[in-house]
């Protein structure tokens, strides 16, 4: 079977700059796949590409199999939610989500009683006589992706919806679209520059990087095996430490580091002994021990302690490496000057290419 939405060889550029180079990639039908990325790293062009609001410049876009990269937007029956919300102001919330019925012929009596089932889907049925002006930024959030689900679109695209949000509300909304999605089976690719909304939301991330998908996989994955070292660093915080690979053993390889230690970590099998290595431990994978307790145990010295309301971020010297491990609040008092041994367990680390 084909996927729900595959993207062959997309290429577009704008003048003499390329924004996405040759990108293949396929959406399953309910899936929540999130576009993760810098600003100008193509994920709003793909969005916009799918979408039918940019022609890409070379390649095809396939909707089951079926060519749809000649289709004007409106043959696309995609629901689009921007970051600006783009309500109509002189408009009720109601006739807000019915503008898209209106526009695609709906008789009077079905279009009242679709709005105002959608409208009560999203708890919005008390407000809908109100205008845009008269709502919180919630509610318009909430409006606009109504409107682009009340004429059940075969996709959903969302791009940074919930930037304009405070960060309670946002985090809110990321729990509603996530039961949303969950509760009505859609299919929604969506935008975001936000590391934890990616992780929080999505069935899989696309990190983006300079047109190119630098990683395609499960948050799981994203987070605690990372493919390259923009991945690593682009996704929350992390620790890399240079090296050269040793003797391998299944997964796990022997890491013999710049500095000096040889520790192991978990190795794909694309490396090979002797090849130039990076490994990448993620701050809440490192602990302080008296005593080196692991193979992998670093002695170091406290430099920093920082108070972060739910844990402890610590910046810590040892063997010309500066590592940050981030401890939880009942965790030891380490103070500043202390002496230890930074560990961490081989599977819980990473060689990626340098």
């Amino acid at each position: 079977m084909p996927a729900f939405i595959s993207l062959e060889r997309i290429s577009k550029s704008f003048g003499l700059v390329q924004v996405v180079d040759e990108l293949d990639l396929a959406i399953e039908k309910g899936e929540f796949l999130s576009l993760l990325g810098p600003s100008g790293s193509g994920k709003t062009t793909i969005l916009m590409m799918i979408a039918g609001f940019f022609e890409p410049t070379s390649g095809q876009i396939k909707l089951e199999g079926r060519r749809i990269d000649h289709l004007p937007a409106y043959r696309r029956n995609m629901g689009v939610v921007f970051q600006n919300y783009a309500l109509f102001p002189h408009m009720t919330v109601a006739e807000n989500v019915a503008f898209p019925l209106a526009m695609r012929g709906v008789a009077k009596a079905e279009v009242a009683e679709r709005v105002g089932r959608a409208l009560d889907m999203v708890k919005l049925g008390h407000i809908k006589d109100r205008k845009p002006a008269q709502l919180s930024g919630g509610q318009q959030q909430r409006v606009a992706l109504t409107r682009a689900l009340v004429f059940e679109p075969s996709l959903v695209l969302m791009d940074e919806p919930l930037g304009a949000l405070d960060k309670q509300l946002r985090e809110h909304m990321q729990l509603e679209l996530r039961e949303l999605h969950r509760r009505l089976g859609l299919t929604i690719v969506f935008v975001t520059h936000d590391q934890g909304e990616a992780l929080t939301m999505s069935n899989r991330i696309a990190v983006f990087n300079a047109g190119r998908i630098e990683q395609l996989a499960s948050p799981e994955a994203i987070y605690d095996r990372p493919s390259t070292r923009f991945v690593a660093e682009f996704i929350g915080e992390t620790n890399l430490f240079p090296g050269k690979l040793g003797s391998r053993n299944g997964v796990g390889a022997k890491i013999r580091l710049d500095s000096g230690p040889v520790i192991v970590a978990n190795a794909p099998e694309a490396f090979a002994e002797g090849d130039a290595a990076l490994v990448s431990v993620r701050p809440e994978r490192v602990h302080l021990s008296e005593t080196a307790s692991t193979s992998n145990a670093i002695p170091v010295k406290v430099l920093d302690t920082v108070y972060q309301g739910d844990h402890l971020r610590l910046r810590l010297e040892g063997n010309g490496l500066e590592i940050i491990a981030k401890l939880e609040r009942k965790a030891r008092n380490w103070p500043v000057g202390a002496e230890a041994f930074a560990t961490f367990e081989p599977g819980e680390c990473m060689v990626i290419a340098p």
